[in-house]
């Protein structure tokens, strides 16, 4: 187990765990990875983690959803859609807002805690950790799966140019990647969630 200042990161997990690769479906989301991104870093976490000590479970975990680019493919098929004046899939409309996977994420897991979706101002870990802590300060929940994630932007396939506030859920281990020309191109997208409690574990 990791403490940081104020918390304790009871389970942790990052997507791809290994090669990379594309994560599982979601049934009733379509199109695009980042739904599935979440809810497998939210599973991997979670699967991993100790059990609850309250005798009500999880009831008073919040889910806490940070992402600078949100669903960035979701987004420009529905830009181009509109722009070729054609129908939009009432499916994009139900998963454009990102509480919505973080809602199914708790509902999957009986999660009874606040759900919190926020987009970072300059580090995403940062202020994911500061928005955790303020929800276990307040008293509104005694533990915060938080889950970081970035899809690779489509038209922005080039890693040097990534933006810098995306870094730390593109980590991928360099080992990973393959340096064959004829290998078949791999995602970009990463997923980081770590399951936080306040203080120091005993």
């Amino acid at each position: 187990m990791t403490t940081l200042p104020a918390l304790t990161v009871l389970s942790e997990y990052r997507w791809p765990p290994g090669q990379p690769a594309e994560p599982p479906a979601l049934p009733g989301y379509v199109l695009s990875s980042f739904s599935p991104l979440v809810a497998a870093a939210a599973d991997g976490c979670l699967a991993g983690a100790p059990a609850a000590t309250s005798a009500t479970g999880r009831e008073r975990t919040a889910v806490l959803l940070v992402s600078a680019g949100n669903d960035v493919v979701s987004a420009g098929h529905v830009r181009d859609r509109v722009a070729a004046g054609r129908r939009v899939g009432p499916l994009l409309f139900f998963q454009a807002a990102p509480n919505s996977v973080a809602g199914q994420v708790s509902a999957h897991w009986g999660l009874g805690g606040p759900v919190v979706c926020i987009s970072p101002v300059l580090d995403p870990l940062a202020d994911g950790m500061a928005e955790a802590e303020l929800l276990l300060a307040d008293g509104d929940a005694d533990e915060v799966l938080l889950i970081l994630v970035e899809q690779a932007d489509p038209e922005q396939t080039d890693p040097e140019q990534t933006n810098p506030e995306q870094a730390d859920v593109r980590q991928a281990d360099s080992g990973a990647v393959s340096s064959d020309p004829a290998a078949p191109a791999v995602s970009r997208d990463r997923a980081h969630a770590l399951l936080l409690a306040s203080g120091a574990m005993p």
